[in-house]
């Protein structure tokens, strides 16, 4: 397997703010590695063994203990399991798959089956919002619901304002390692400053091979095959993925949308207030789920939010 860290230190220096992370959220937890044929997962799971499963999917540049951090809550009525995306700076290992065809869900529902997981909620932010829509392409069976915040793979932003705000101060920084380009490019990208992800991203920049692969957005056609119900959150001022072109274009393409709620004040990263917005959509979501497989003899519509 290829190994897209650029060197062992820098490896390490990641690795250990990833563990810092862990540490700090002072919860109790196990990790389990998931071998699929893509390569070697690694999952960090807490809650109540006996709630029902969510697994939590980060973003790009992500890693498994930000994902809890976001959403601290949900491990009180789930049983929480937080991957790590592969090829990407975290502890799985991996091949860097294709966004173009169905390889990131045939490899998320290798790792479900590896847990052992039937009846998932999916929840995924930014990057883990395609690696979901994927998923359910590639086989909803076991799914539940899904709730998606700031997802790739429905709307893509303008290309320029991408380049000249996010990826020409990331590569300036790469060269110059000047830690205010990373500040520029995490207030670009992050409703309030997050200083872990100036300190993370900071190493990631430097000893990390990033994908640069333009995102691809989802066919009408894959959208209209999805009978799992979807909740999504978008940001108004969303850089990457706009929210409110998402909201209308999730609208027109997606028959499984139960709500789409627009955050007027958010950039592409929520802050506190965003994430436990969608503490409460995914809370919600359970009991109305609940609700409906203990009332079999009538229909019950489901909203969520």
């Amino acid at each position: 397997m290829k190994d897209f860290f650029k060197s062992e230190a820098g490896k390490r220096e990641i690795f250990r703010l990833y563990d810092q992370k862990l540490q700090e959220l002072n919860i109790p937890y196990e990790e389990e590695d998931i071998l699929t044929s893509f390569g070697r997962t690694s999952v960090i799971q807490t809650g109540d063994t006996a709630h029902p499963p969510l697994v939590v999917i980060h973003g790009s540049n992500g890693c498994a203990p930000v994902a809890l951090e976001a959403y601290p809550t949900l491990a009180q009525h789930y049983r929480v399991f937080a991957i790590d995306v592969l090829a990407q700076p975290n502890k799985s290992e991996g091949e860097r798959l294709s966004m173009k065809d169905d390889s990131y869900g045939r490899w998320m529902n290798e790792v479900i089956d590896g847990l052992g997981l039937n009846e998932v909620t999916l929840l995924g932010f930014s990057f883990g919002g395609l690696i979901i829509l994927k998923t359910l392409i590639n086989d909803e069976r076991r799914i539940k619901a899904a709730f998606l915040a700031s997802p790739a793979y429905i709307v893509n932003g303008n290309p320029l304002k991408a380049l000249l705000r996010i990826f020409l101060p990331m590569k300036r920084y790469m060269r110059t390692k000047n830690r205010k380009l990373v500040v520029k490019v995490v207030d670009e990208l992050f409703t309030d400053r997050d200083e872990f992800a100036v300190q993370y991203l900071s190493q990631v920049f430097l000893h990390f091979e990033m994908d640069f692969t333009p995102v691809p957005v989802i066919t009408k056609a894959e959208a209209k095959g999805i009978t799992t119900p979807i909740t999504l959150l978008a940001a108004k001022q969303d850089l990457l993925f706009p929210g409110g072109k998402m909201i209308r274009r999730a609208r027109r393409i997606f028959p499984a949308l139960r709500e789409a709620i627009l955050l007027s004040d958010s950039r592409h990263v929520q802050n506190r207030a965003g994430n436990r917005r969608m503490e409460e959509l995914v809370r919600q979501g359970k009991e109305e789920l609940t609700k409906a497989a203990r009332t079999p003899s009538q229909r019950i519509n489901l909203h969520f939010g």
